[in-house]
């Protein structure tokens, strides 16, 4: 219980000092309850910056950055799960190699790349450098190796199924549960990204939301009533994504738990 109480109180906060106005935060014992000032907030932020349009195009660049990590993650990881190959594991360490470097390293190579190929200052610059995500072919390979069986691989060669399409009807179904955590991880990731937008995208009218907000938080006073009405207008998204995925996450996992039985 106590866990649950600190895990939502940041997000109950966050609604407190939306919803009061930036006087009443800063009181001294600092004001624990609802107010009234939610959509005057809510206004000034929509007066300030375009929110609607960066959210049009984070929403346009998580969806798609979800969807191909999700395809390109599980082909690399069932690979590596369930075939033998030549130099397989000098990849997967190297794999792991990455995974231990900041991703800080990369910047500058990656925006070297994006202008040697005139993609600067586009939305589509951010979807190459979260495509190979090294977290999740680790994550994969590892569920693939324990939750799909060998012999169903051996029955569909013996069948005629190619790579594949052993990968799509037999491995993809059975590990829902995993492809729906991996949703959650690479659609938040590329949600709160700030650093590769903020230097890659100088169009300002293909900024993204993370990029957009900071911008109510230029000045000499900050106004952090509307700062936190803006942040908790960002988040709503990632908590319906996260209803939808958690979904089949647990329902994976439980089908899983009622067939070990």
């Amino acid at each position: 219980m106590a866990a649950v109480l600190i895990s939502v109180f940041p997000f109950l906060w966050t609604i407190v000092m939306a919803t009061n106005t930036t006087q009443d935060i800063y009181k001294s014992p600092p004001k624990f309850t609802f107010g009234s000032h939610l959509l005057e907030n809510i206004r000034h932020v929509l007066n300030t910056i375009d929110f609607f349009g960066s959210m049009l195009n984070t929403i346009v660049v998580a969806t798609v950055t979800t969807v191909l990590v999700l395809f390109i993650d599980s082909l690399a990881a069932f690979t590596f799960a369930k075939f033998d190959f030549p130099g397989r594991k000098v990849l997967f360490g190297t794999l792991l190699l990455f995974m231990m470097l900041p991703l800080q390293l990369a910047i500058l190579p990656q925006f070297i790349l994006m202008s040697n190929i005139g993609w600067v200052g586009m939305l589509k610059a951010l979807i190459p450098p979260a495509l190979a995500n090294a977290f999740g072919i680790f994550w994969l390979r590892q569920y693939i190796e324990n939750g799909v069986p060998d012999e169903l691989l051996d029955a569909a060669r013996i069948d005629g199924a190619g790579f594949f399409r052993q990968y799509w009807s037999i491995a993809l179904p059975m590990i829902r549960p995993a492809l729906s955590f991996l949703a959650i991880y690479a659609f938040v990731g590329a949600w709160n990204d700030y650093v590769w937008p903020l230097i890659v995208l100088t169009n300002p009218d293909h900024v993204t939301l993370q990029v957009e907000l900071a911008q109510l938080n230029v000045g000499h006073t900050t106004d952090y009533s509307m700062v936190m009405a803006g942040v908790l207008m960002a988040s709503l998204p990632l908590v319906l994504v996260f209803a939808v995925f958690a979904r089949g996450f647990i329902a994976g996992a439980t089908e899983g738990a009622v067939q070990g039985t």
